[in-house]
């Protein structure tokens, strides 16, 4: 469903005449979400933060939306689970599906609301960041996100635990489960070179996404291993997909026209494999006998093609439960913290990681 309406008091119309969040929050010499957080009755911040902006409250004669207030008291039972893409993708990718089996699955045993949350452009995001300062969820799952999505780290700045998953790159400070990326991609493409096949391509995902790139890696390393990586021609055989079906389908187009020759391809999803799959149907060429296929997730797409899929397995239902198993240890880690010092968690310190294992499937495609 698309995302709540932040209520909190602070932003100003033209008809408004008081005074507003942000006057109180620079009145006090802190942040808009710490004076959130103060107003909101929130324990994530320290007694002096506490007393400076109920003062500048008190000074300014601000009133808080009352139902904002109400809402944002306490604990809410509830777990936001992100997912920062339009419509078309969450429900036609099973990637999605399986996360959010696996997430509500592992939530069943709680008492936790789960909110599913569509994040379609900039205006979404910040209405969604002022939801999360109001503290109207205890955490949040974030899914398919990308380097340069800024939402991560702006939960982090209002006290909001949050889990990833999968890793914006190598050096991410948030927590956040994954799949080895690298290894299943490396895995895929020796299995293909094994097999006997001379010219390898491969479709990958966005660029802009950390398991895109380790996947693009992967490819490359297995080549470089073969000793088949790094002429200009082998640089023709990679093509930009987006994950989607339609984007499989143009992507395999492109490498045929670059070079007739290719008898083997690497798609960094099964739903990129299935397009890729008609773009070779309509070319004229078999599967596997004039060109081999493999995938990527080992997703229902996998097992229903014609042939079926070879493809490389991420638990993606496993990846979810974690997740959600992460955030819960995070939340209760959050809890303890306040009642021990003052303040919330500061974002640094032994954050949680997991990375789970791939492994490659092999079935008729290949």
């Amino acid at each position: 469903m698309p995302a709540a309406r932040a209520e909190g008091a602070g932003k100003s119309g033209p008809a408004k005449s008081g005074p507003t969040l942000e006057q109180v929050a620079a009145r006090a010499g802190v942040g808009r979400g710490t004076a959130s957080r103060v107003i909101n009755g929130s324990p994530r911040v320290s007694e002096r933060t506490r007393a400076a902006v109920q003062a500048a409250v008190a000074e300014l004669g601000y009133v808080p939306n009352r139902a904002a207030r109400a809402l944002a008291a306490g604990s809410m039972d509830a777990i936001a689970l992100v997912v920062p893409e339009q419509e078309n993708r969450l429900f036609a990718e099973p990637y999605f599906s399986e996360i959010l089996r696996g997430v509500s699955t592992e939530l069943g045993d709680t008492d936790m609301q789960l909110l599913l949350t569509l994040i379609r452009d900039q205006r979404g995001r910040e209405r969604f960041a002022q939801y999360a300062a109001a503290h109207r969820v205890d955490g949040v799952l974030l899914v398919s996100v990308h380097a340069d999505d800024p939402l991560p780290d702006l939960l982090r700045d209002v006290g909001m635990p949050a889990v990833l998953s999968g890793r914006r790159s190598h050096a991410e400070q948030l927590p956040y489960v994954d799949s080895d990326n690298l290894l299943g991609a490396q895995i895929a493409v020796e299995h293909l070179i094994g097999r006997g096949r001379r010219k390898v391509a491969t479709i990958t995902g966005p660029l802009d996404m950390y398991a895109s790139r380790c996947r693009l890696d992967g490819y490359q390393e297995a080549l470089r291993a073969a000793g088949k990586e790094g002429s200009a021609a082998e640089e023709r055989l990679v093509a930009q997909g987006d994950f989607t079906e339609e984007g499989g389908h143009r992507a395999m187009r492109e490498l045929l026209e670059r070079d007739p020759e290719v008898d083997a391809v690497f798609c960094a999803s099964d739903v990129m494999a299935a397009g890729a799959r008609l773009a070779l149907r309509e070319a004229g060429r078999d599967v596997p006998g004039d060109v081999a296929l493999v995938g990527f997730d080992d997703s229902a797409v996998a097992r229903h093609m014609d042939p079926p899929l070879t493809t490389v397995r991420q638990p993606i239902e496993e990846m979810g439960r974690a997740m959600v198993r992460m955030l819960l240890d995070l939340m209760a880690r959050d809890q303890e913290h306040t009642r021990h010092r003052s303040g919330g968690r500061d974002g640094t310190d032994g954050q949680p990681t997991l990375v789970l294992r791939t492994e490659l499937i092999r079935r008729g495609s290949s």
